[in-house]
């Protein structure tokens, strides 16, 4: 029987009040632990459900719970700090430069991801088996947010630009609709040798994306009339999402996503690496330790012919085969 940790109400969640959407996300987390190389592989993918679902609870206590401390790690507004090359190196010296309410409205996302890498390689160094699971699953999701391109801008939802939507649009509509057809094979994760410059390469290599990503969407606008452009309701009323912005179109979300030439799948397969290049470091800079005594040696037995299986349709991209129980 499949078993799970994460909060139920989670799965009636609307996939625009969460980052990436529930697709994303999860999708994410699960292709990172096919990206995984022995033994660590093993003891991820008999927990593969948990960190999948997990991956979404960071937006359950954003929103849902209104966990204030929450909002700022999940983005981070690079235009409103300066140059990168002067930004702080960790959150306590970035607490000390900034006041509470410049990074509670401009972000910490980078420094928080590598605060979790701190704590989940302890984890895995004293063998705290939900430590490893939970920490893991959260910085798979900031991850996954670091990669989507406007969480590193103060233009955020293209409200500077008469872009409004363009967020939910980006993470959540255009996966959720073209999703089952992006390729997730990635490779197997790598060990990185600075944790820091990393982490900063992404956040750049991110916001790179961004002037590239509205000035798409400005180029769509002018070609796709207004009255096309929003879904509409029975009675011809543009239909609203949980933040009152209107939802596109169908035409619409399906113009953007071919004008941007696979960027949506590339960044989720980005991401997806870059979560298990994370965890297999924090694994090896915990010095490798044996985590096959985390469970019942026949819970492992049971799920490597799943493994196998998953691991054939993963590298063939094809990550939506995985209808199976893993059990816990």
């Amino acid at each position: 029987m499949k078993k799970s940790f994460v909060f139920l109400g989670l799965i009636g969640l609307s996939s625009v009040f969460i980052s990436w959407g529930i697709f994303g996300h999860e999708h994410i987390n699960k292709a990172a632990v096919l990206a995984l190389p022995q033994p660590i592989q093993s003891f991820f993918y008999n927990h593969i459900d948990f960190v999948t679902q997990e991956s979404t609870i960071p937006d359950l206590r954003k929103y849902t719970l209104a966990d204030k401390s929450e909002n700022p790690r999940h983005f981070i507004d690079l235009e409103n700090f300066g140059s990168i090359d002067s930004l702080p190196k960790n959150l306590s010296d970035a607490k000390s430069k900034y006041d509470e309410k410049f990074l509670s409205q401009n972000g910490i996302l980078p420094w928080y991801m590598e605060e979790l890498m701190e704590k989940l390689t302890k984890s895995f160094k004293e063998k705290r088996k939900t430590e490893i699971l939970f920490i893991a699953a959260d910085l798979g999701h900031y991850m996954g947010d670091a990669h989507m391109p406007l969480h590193t801008s103060a233009n955020h939802d293209g409200q500077q630009t008469g872009q409004k939507g363009i967020h939910a649009l980006w993470e959540a509509q255009l996966p959720e609709m073209f999703g089952n057809n992006y390729n997730f094979y990635t490779g197997e994760a790598k060990f990185i040798p600075d944790i820091h410059k990393e982490i900063w390469r992404i956040i750049s290599s991110s916001h790179s994306l961004v002037d590239t990503l509205l000035a798409v969407d400005k180029e769509i606008r002018k070609k796709i009339p207004e009255d096309k452009m929003f879904k509409k309701d029975a009675n011809g009323k543009v239909v609203k999402n949980k933040f009152n912005s209107s939802v596109f179109s169908d035409e619409y979300a399906t113009a953007l996503h071919t004008a941007l030439k696979g960027m949506v799948e590339k960044q989720m397969r980005n991401s997806a690496l870059d979560v298990a290049n994370f965890w297999f470091t924090a694994w090896v800079n915990a010095g490798k330790p044996d985590l096959k005594g985390l469970d019942a040696p026949e819970i492992t037995k049971r799920n490597s012919k799943s493994l196998e299986e998953d691991m054939k349709l993963w590298k063939k991209g094809n990550l939506f085969g995985m209808e199976g129980e893993k059990e816990f």
